[in-house]
């Protein structure tokens, strides 16, 4: 956590000591920012925040991705007269141990258009989803294991 206040701090630096507020500038200034933790930090502590933020950037781009396709998905779906969906529950078997990450993973399902999480067992080892397209379980497990949990657990665990 500490590492994130001080990368933030020096990009604010940046932006003052230049005296340009642009994207550009911030985006460099967050490769700066980035470069010097990467160079200050100790080697044990590398993990915690020099490779997790490439993990979360690499999350969010993912999201923002499956976000536009399900939208247009959705979108099509109401233009169209046919309609083609095959809602359906599905059990996915989590991999992930961590409350926080579980957590998120579940709310980033529930964002996605056409999908909602219902509910995590008690032991935390299996996750109930229902989406609108379910035409194979385990193409959809499959999509929801190396597709979000997979990017989850690579920033948390």
């Amino acid at each position: 956590m500490i590492y994130l206040l001080i990368h933030a701090f020096i990009v604010i630096v940046w932006l003052l000591l230049s005296g340009s507020f642009t994207l550009w500038n911030a985006l460099l200034g967050l490769v700066i920012g980035y470069v010097l933790v990467a160079i200050a930090s100790p080697a044990e502590d590398k993990r915690s925040y020099v490779k997790r933020l490439p993990a979360a950037i690499n999350l969010f781009i993912y999201f923002i991705f499956e976000l536009i396709k399900a939208n247009l998905v959705v979108a099509w779906e109401m233009i169209d007269p046919r309609h083609t969906m095959n809602p359906g529950i599905v059990s996915i078997p989590l991999d992930l141990q961590s409350p926080v990450a579980i957590t998120l993973l579940a709310n980033l399902i529930t964002l996605t258009p056409g999908t909602l999480t219902l509910e995590v067992t008690e032991d935390r080892k299996t996750l109930f989803v229902h989406a609108m397209y379910i035409y194979d379980q385990q193409k959809f497990r499959d999509s929801i294991k190396r597709g979000f949990e997979r990017r989850v657990m690579e920033v948390f665990e």
